[in-house]
C-alpha cells in the first residue's frame, strides 16, 4: 500500500475511534439541570457502564423530576431505577418517530442485573398520534407516564442523550427490598457460588473481618472457585508465613465498589487490600468484549460470574488464583525450545579425484588430445583447490560438490573426444 494511502488509513482509523468513544459525565456537565442525574450515575458507577458500551441511549429527567423519586432511598435501589432508563439501542429523535409499527419494547440495562423478572427490565417505547412519544415500563397494565421532551446530544450510531417529561417506574422498582450493607452474609453468599474454601481461609485466618469493616466504603471481591485450588502449579499454601496467607486473601479485594461496567473502562493499576508501603500488591485489567481478564504479573484470572453487585458491595467468581508478584515473583519467562537435533548427514563414498600429478589414462587409445579452450564453468580447472577443501567447517560437504564436480567433467571429455574421433 503506497505512503500516502497507509497514511490517510490510520488517520482515518483514528477519526472513526475518537468518534466512538464517549463520556457520559463530559456530556452531562454542559448541562447543570441534569447534575443530579449524572451525580448519582458516578456514584452508583453506571457511568462506567454507559461508557463502556458502544451502542446506547440514556433516557435524562430534570434534578426536580428526579429528586421526589429517589429520596430516602439506598443506593442500590436507585442504581436499578436508573438502570431502566438506559436503552441498550440507539434512539435518536428520527429514530423515535420511524419506530416500526409504532411501538416497540426495548432491553434496559436493568434487565442485564438478574433483578428484573418478567419483562419489568424492558421499556416501551410509543409512538403517538400527533408527533408526541411516549415511555413506559414493559410490564403489562404499566402507563405511558412520560413523553420525550427534547434532544440532549447524540454521537450518532454511538450514544444518544434525550430527555423525558418523567422518571420511568417499573412495578415494585422502588419498593423492593434492597440488603443493607452490614446485612451481607459474606461468607454465605461465597459458599453458595462455590467458593467454599477461599470462604474457609477468610474465616480461619481471620481476613472476613476486614472485609465486613470495609463494606460500607465500598469493597469488590474477587474469590476463587473451588476449582481454582485444584489447578495444576498452584503453590501450596501450608508453605506460606502467617502473614503471607493473609496478604493473599486481601490481594483478593479492592477497597471500592468496582462493578463490572468499572473494571470494563480501568487502565491503571488498581489498588488492592493488601496494597501497602511494603509493596504495591495492585492488579491491572483488560477487556474482549464483556469479558473482564485480571492480570497480578504472575498470571491471569478471568471474571467467570457476578455473585453479587448491590452498592456498595461487589462480589464475583473468577476460575484462578490471584497470585501477586511480591509473594510469589514475577511470571517466569518461558524456556527456549530445544534446538532440532538433525539427523547425520550421509556422506556418499566418491571414488576420490585423481592427484595432479597422476595422468588419467585416455579412454581412447587413439584419441588425440582436446583441442585448446577456456576452461568451462564447472571443470576441474574452476573447482576449489583441496586446501579450500579443508579449511572451512563442512568442509566434508565441499569435497562432496568438488568431487561430483570432477567426475561430471571427465565424463563431458570423454564424450567430446568420442564425438571427435565419430
Amino acid at each position: 500500500m503506497p505512503a500516502s494511502k497507509s497514511l490517510f488509513f490510520f488517520l482515518a482509523l483514528a477519526a472513526a475511534t475518537a468518534a466512538s468513544a464517549h463520556n457520559i459525565t463530559d456530556i452531562l456537565k454542559d448541562f447543570p439541570e441534569y447534575s443530579d442525574y449524572s451525580n448519582y450515575l458516578q456514584q452508583t458507577r453506571l457511568a462506567d457502564e454507559i461508557n463502556s458500551r458502544q451502542t446506547i441511549t440514556i433516557l435524562v429527567v430534570s434534578n426536580g423530576a428526579l429528586s421526589s423519586v429517589v429520596a430516602k432511598h439506598p443506593l442500590s435501589v436507585i442504581k436499578n431505577f436508573l438502570s431502566l432508563h438506559i436503552v441498550l439501542d440507539y434512539y435518536d429523535p428520527a429514530k423515535l418517530h420511524k419506530i416500526s409499527n409504532g411501538t416497540t419494547l426495548s432491553t434496559t440495562l436493568y434487565q442485564t442485573t438478574g433483578h428484573a423478572p418478567g419483562n419489568l427490565g424492558f421499556v416501551n417505547i410509543t409512538d403517538l398520534q400527533g408527533g408526541k412519544v411516549a415511555f413506559g415500563s414493559a410490564a403489562p397494565g404499566s402507563k405511558l407516564d412520560s413523553s420525550y421532551t427534547k434532544s440532549v446530544k447524540q454521537i450518532p450510531y454511538n450514544i444518544s442523550v434525550i430527555e423525558i417529561s418523567a422518571p420511568i417506574i417499573a412495578p415494585g422498582i422502588l419498593t423492593a427490598p434492597a440488603p443493607s450493607a452490614s446485612d451481607v452474609n459474606i461468607t454465605a453468599l461465597l459458599e453458595k457460588a462455590g467458593c467454599k474454601t477461599f470462604a474457609s481461609l477468610l474465616v480461619s485466618n481471620g481476613v472476613i473481618k476486614t472485609y465486613e469493616s470495609a463494606v460500607e466504603k465500598g469493597l469488590t471481591i474477587f474469590a476463587p472457585n473451588d476449582e481454582a485450588f485444584k489447578a495444576d502449579g498452584v503453590p501450596d499454601l501450608s508453605k506460606l508465613t502467617n502473614a503471607e496467607v493473609v496478604s493473599l486473601l486481601l490481594y483478593h479485594a479492592l477497597a471500592a465498589y468496582s462493578p463490572i461496567g468499572a473494571l470494563k473502562t480501568t487502565k491503571d493499576p488498581i489498588d488492592t487490600l493488601a496494597t501497602s508501603g511494603a509493596g504495591k500488591f495492585d492488579i491491572t485489567t483488560t477487556t474482549a468484549g464483556d469479558a473482564v481478564t485480571l492480570h497480578t504479573g504472575v498470571g491471569s484470572s478471568r471474571i467467570a460470574d457476578t455473585v453479587l453487585d448491590a452498592t456498595p458491595l461487589a462480589i464475583f467468581s473468577v476460575d484462578s488464583l490471584l497470585l501477586p508478584s511480591e509473594l510469589f515473583g514475577k511470571s517466569p519467562s518461558p524456556a527456549p525450545a530445544p534446538e532440532p537435533v538433525s539427523s547425520p548427514t550421509l556422506t556418499p563414498s566418491l571414488a576420490p579425484s585423481p592427484s595432479p600429478s597422476a595422468k588419467a589414462p585416455s579412454p581412447l587409445a587413439a584419441s588425440p588430445p582436446a583441442p585448446p579452450s577456456e576452461a568451462p564453468e564447472g571443470s576441474t580447472a574452476n573447482a576449489p583447490s583441496a586446501e579450500a577443501q579443508t579449511s572451512t567447517p563442512g568442509s566434508s560437504a565441499v569435497h562432496v560438490k568438488a568431487s561430483a564436480v570432477v567426475v561430471v567433467a571427465a565424463v563431458a571429455t570423454t564424450m567430446l573426444s568420442s564425438l571427435l574421433l565419430s
